[in-house]
């Protein structure tokens, strides 16, 4: 597959069938993982791959989002010591996995880690020590269902320029409800 093709055939999948994920393949993707950029090459990424059945319920009953883990057959924490750059880095890394998987028609989806209250507890359960943080836990599994990338906004609408240019911008109701949850949750200062 091409890069352009597994970018625009990527989506997020939370239905996923029982059947478990060749180790080879989840190799594959933390190797994705690992090639990522890495700010002052620090690469301060550590990857923990999840694929027992009990682990995965544990791990879905934490996170509030989540509760999809219970299905996925694998998942890839992605984690990285406290470093200055540590939450780009870590997501340039999950994206690759992220688009890897996609590339070996596996299904994932990408659950937010570092700024959660469920953290603390997943950190915990996997063992990890001191100076690490979550950056965010992808669940890996064969698609229960075909499906497609939900509809994104054109090109022309969020290109700019030179400068940036301020133009009336179509809101999408499921976009404004988690703005209007997270304003409740983090307000301005």
């Amino acid at each position: 597959m091409k890069t352009f093709d597994a970018i625009e055939k990527r989506h997020s999948t939370r239905e996923y069938k029982d059947q478990p994920v060749p180790k080879e393949m989840l190799e594959a993707l933390v190797d994705a993982g690992r090639r990522a950029p890495s700010a002052r090459a620090v690469e301060p990424w550590e990857f923990v791959v999840v694929t027992d059945r009990g682990r995965l319920d544990i791990l879905a009953s934490l996170v509030s989002t989540g509760a999809f883990l219970k299905q996925a057959t694998a998942c890839i924490v992605v984690l990285c010591e406290d470093v200055k750059y540590f939450l780009e880095d870590g997501a340039a890394a999950t994206q690759n996995i992220l688009l890897a998987a996609t590339d070996l028609g596996l299904g994932t989806c990408w659950i937010a880690g570092d700024k959660k209250e469920y953290a603390p507890d997943a950190l915990k359960l996997l063992d990890v020590p001191p100076g690490y943080k979550l950056v965010s836990l992808v669940a890996v599994g064969w698609p229960a269902k075909s499906s497609h990338q939900h509809k994104k906004r054109k090109l022309k609408e969020v290109i700019h320029w030179e400068r940036f240019v301020e133009r009336p911008r179509n809101k999408d109701p499921r976009i404004e409800r988690v703005l209007e949850a997270n304003s409740k949750l983090f307000p301005p200062k």
